[in-house]
């Protein structure tokens, strides 16, 4: 299907069973329609009628669409290599460089459809993306015509690394660039596809790799332009053991304490993983709204730790999820991210530490916020309609006493799931475009990488 077909056309969602909100009121709805027109939600009710599309929704609970907050879409090109699945941060780093460094523009566009409808079939309406190296001719480009031809909300980011190995860094040189090509190469994506307007389908922010793979000045200096160009700055902060102890050796000081010198600290910042943030850093990043995407999949999978989640959000801080990059997950499912979260907090902190709705919460409200997307992450007229259709009539919901409970009793598929009120999976399929050639294409690039080593 097309998305232009029913861009501008209404569509009614008739009788969803549940609407979860997720609004300030936290509103449960029964057996409620949802009018959409022009990609906004225009009604919120009963009886509601439609010369448009009608989606019938009678076994369906109703969600905003799900925001993943931190991605390496071009792992899912690299899932469970031989040499990385048992390693370290680091140890996996260094395994799958070499891998990277063959990659070119098919492999950044393919795997970004993949990685892209993968989530989308998980109820991901909203999608971020760290790309962080660039071989062989590849752009930010390949990646942002992959998400408009999936038809997911992109917050693509300019990534980059300036250390390598001959400096002391931990990614070859082939990989590294030139600090100031890099920001002339930010300049030019935020010029040619950054969208400040509200229901933007895309909008770029500036991400250097990490504090151990770029210097201090291009940490600055990163910092300083995005202000300037009026976007937003992410990167990986505090993930495990072995970034706290470099930080200290390198930098003197804990990863939130060098993120603040260097500007790194506001409601335009979100960091990702912040497994090990301790109290003072909690403290710092809830004083300046700075955002974490927690990745508990991830973190679990490199053995980082648990990430003080619920120390966070007591405090105060930003906190959205992220299914992370397919070669440290190695899924790009975003509701098994949630129940993940949920999971992760009860065993370090009991039983109560985090319910269900609140986990669902932070993977839809939440990382709405944690991207500046004030316009999505709710079910709410005048709000974008980005809604997820969950069926809870089949077999994994059987005997839910509480279908709204999704986390606990499941589906982790969504039937339907649209995004600026265009249908992007139908009865649990992909419909913006031929996931099957991409799947195809997927598994030939995969199979030319490895026999190439």
């Amino acid at each position: 299907m097309a998305q232009s077909t029913n861009a501008q056309t209404e569509i009614l969602i008739r009788n969803a069973r549940t609407v979860l909100c997720m609004d300030d009121d936290k509103r449960e709805l029964t057996g409620a329609d949802i009018l959409i027109r022009d990609g906004v939600i225009a009604q919120i009710g009963q009886g509601l009628t439609t010369s448009g599309r009608i989606v019938e929704a009678g076994t369906c609970v109703a969600t905003p669409g799900l925001v993943n907050t931190h991605h390496h879409l071009y792992q899912t090109l690299t899932r469970a290599v031989p040499g990385g699945q048992d390693a370290l941060l680091f140890g996996w780093l260094q395994t799958l460089y070499p891998i990277w460094a063959r990659f070119g523009p098919e492999e950044m566009l393919v795997s970004a459809q993949v990685g892209l409808a993968e989530l989308a079939l998980s109820g991901c309406t909203m999608s971020s993306d760290h790309l962080y190296l660039y071989p062989n001719g590849a752009r930010l480009d390949d990646t942002i015509a992959a998400a408009r031809e999936v038809g997911l909300r992109f917050h693509p980011t300019r990534g980059a690394m300036s250390i390598g190995e001959s400096d002391g860094g931990l990614p070859p040189d082939s990989l590294v660039e030139r600090e100031a090509a890099i920001l002339d190469d930010c300049i030019r994506v935020i010029d040619a596809f950054h969208d400040a307007s509200e229901g933007a389908m895309v909008r770029v922010g500036v991400a250097p790799c990490s504090p151990f793979s770029v210097s201090r000045e291009l940490m600055r200096d990163a910092a300083i332009l995005a202000r300037d160009k009026g976007v937003r700055l992410h990167t990986h902060l505090a993930e495990n053991d072995e970034d706290i102890a470099y930080s200290q050796a390198q930098f003197g000081c804990r990863p939130g304490q060098y993120a603040e010198e260097l500007g790194w600290t506001g409601e335009d910042v979100w960091h990702a993983h912040c497994v090990k943030l301790d109290g003072q850093e909690i403290d710092l990043f809830a004083r300046s709204k700075t955002g974490v995407a927690h990745c508990p999949c991830s973190n679990c999978r490199l053995g980082s730790g648990i990430a003080p989640v619920r120390a966070m959000r007591d405090a105060g801080v930003r906190v959205g999820l992220g299914v992370d990059g397919s070669a440290s997950n190695d899924a790009g499912n975003l509701a098994a991210e949630a129940r993940q979260a949920m999971l992760l907090q009860r065993v370090a902190r009991g039983a109560d530490a985090m319910s269900a709705r609140e986990a669902l919460w932070i993977a839809t409200r939440g990382g709405a916020q944690v991207l500046g997307r004030d316009d999505c992450g709710q079910i709410t007229v005048g709000k974008r309609a980005d809604i997820a259709l969950w069926d809870v009539g089949g077999l994994e919901s059987a005997g839910s006493w509480d279908p709204a409970a999704l986390l606990l009793a499941g589906p982790q598929r969504v039937r339907y799931l649209l995004v600026e009120g265009r249908l992007v999976v139908e009865d649990g399929r992909i419909v913006s475009f031929d996931i099957d050639v991409a799947v195809a294409r997927q598994n030939a690039l995969a199979r030319k990488l490895a026999e190439a080593l």
